[in-house]
C-alpha cells in the first residue's frame, strides 16, 4: 500500500490494523470513531494539529517494510 495525504483513515485500517499505532502516537486516538474512517489523513491531521507529511512518511516506511 502506498499512502498519501488523500487516503483516508479507515483505508489504512483496513489493509493493516497494526498501522493504528502511527495514530497513537500523535493522538489520533479517534481511529475507531465511525466518522473518522472516511476522513483524509489531511483532515484529521489539520483538526489534531498535526504534521501530515510526517504521519504519511512513517505509514509508507511501515507498509514498505511489511
Amino acid at each position: 500500500m502506498i499512502v498519501t495525504r488523500d487516503t483516508t483513515i479507515g483505508e489504512v485500517l483496513a489493509e493493516d490494523m497494526g498501522a493504528a499505532r502511527f495514530f497513537f502516537e500523535i493522538g489520533m486516538h479517534c481511529v475507531g470513531c465511525p466518522s473518522s474512517s472516511g476522513e483524509s489523513i489531511a483532515e484529521a491531521c489539520v483538526v489534531h494539529g498535526t504534521n501530515e507529511d510526517e504521519l504519511v512518511s512513517k505509514l509508507n516506511e511501515y507498509f514498505q517494510s511489511k
